[in-house]
């Protein structure tokens, strides 16, 4: 009878493990189904969603649904990537050079379904569509310019390959948004000649200026002299003003003088032309009431009328 109990408390056992067992599963099997059925998409990129590997249809960033062990999800981002080449050249004048460029793209967020479709994926869609139309383009362009026109003014080169590439890429559903020259390798020999002619462009264009603030020092000093010719020219021309004025000033009273001197003299001369008693008056005025120590032959006084 105990023998009996054990045995059926034994099976009660190991039927409760097998439900828990089966509980379990089941749990665990409805949370796959839980997860496997919920996807979120990152912003900035698009979904794809594959049933049984077959791209179906195209989603946006966010928390989606689909059908789990069924379909699945493989992003395609659509912000702008950028592609570097580095590739070898030559200019128009037969020099080898290797330029690095890079392009900025951007794939057209509302045909990723049909650019996965036919190409897979943006990596092999990049090397099997894009790098060899980016490369072709470059290389047909630099060899239109000279090393000088590559180092000094890259703008239309750069312009030359964005024209071409747009029009490679033109039935693809990508935007070329811009191309840049990175960086440009010329021969040591090329750079070195580079470097001696701008030295002596710089010793020429120092050389130039020197000569320029000679030319300027030397037409200040010009200038100068100029001002103190005139200045002294000014100065001398009012001083003969001055004694050209002065000479005039004198001249006319002298004349002034003359003229009322000869006027008096010319009044006496008619006085005394007049009245010859004038004579006897003057010469009364001016005796000093002496009489003359010399006496004339005969007694007679000179000059002198007593009566």
């Amino acid at each position: 009878m105990k023998r009996y109990i054990n045995k059926t408390a034994r099976g009660r056992s190991e039927a409760n493990i097998k439900n828990m067992v089966i509980d379990s599963i089941g749990a665990i099997f409805l949370l796959i189904i839980l997860f496997g059925s919920l996807y979120t998409v990152e912003e900035g990129h698009v979904g794809i969603k594959k049933r049984f590997s077959e791209a179906v249809a195209q989603v946006d960033p966010g928390l989606h649904i689909k059908l789990p062990l069924v379909e699945s999800i493989t992003e395609m981002e659509f912000r702008t990537r950028k592609n570097v080449e580095s590739m070898t050249s030559s200019t128009s004048e037969q020099m080898p050079v290797t330029v690095t460029v890079s392009v900025n793209w951007t794939v057209n967020k509302i045909a990723a379904l049909e650019l996965y479709r036919k190409y897979g994926g943006l990596s092999q869609f990049e090397n099997r569509i894009l790098d060899p139309r980016f490369r072709a383009a470059t290389k047909d362009i630099i060899p239109h310019a000279t090393a000088e026109e590559l180092i000094r003014d890259r703008s239309s080169s750069v312009a030359g390959i964005e024209e071409a590439l747009a029009i490679a890429m033109a039935d693809f559903p990508v935007v070329v948004d811009s191309v840049q020259i990175e960086n440009i390798t010329l021969p040591i020999k090329y750079i070195a000649s580079i470097e001696t002619k701008q030295t002596e462009k710089n010793l020429a264009a120092a050389e130039e200026h020197k000569l320029a603030r000679q030319a300027l020092t030397a037409e200040q000093a010009v200038n100068t002299a100029k001002a103190t010719r005139d200045a002294t020219m000014a100065t001398a021309d009012g001083r003969a003003y001055s004694i050209v004025e002065q000479a005039k000033a004198d001249a006319t009273a002298i004349e002034v003088k003359g003229l009322a001197e000869a006027a008096a003299i010319k009044a006496k001369s008619t006085a005394l032309k007049n009245n010859p008693l004038i004579v006897k008056l003057t010469e009364a005025q001016n005796w000093n009431g002496q009489l003359p120590h010399t006496m004339l032959s005969g007694g007679a006084l000179p000059i002198m009328n007593l009566k």
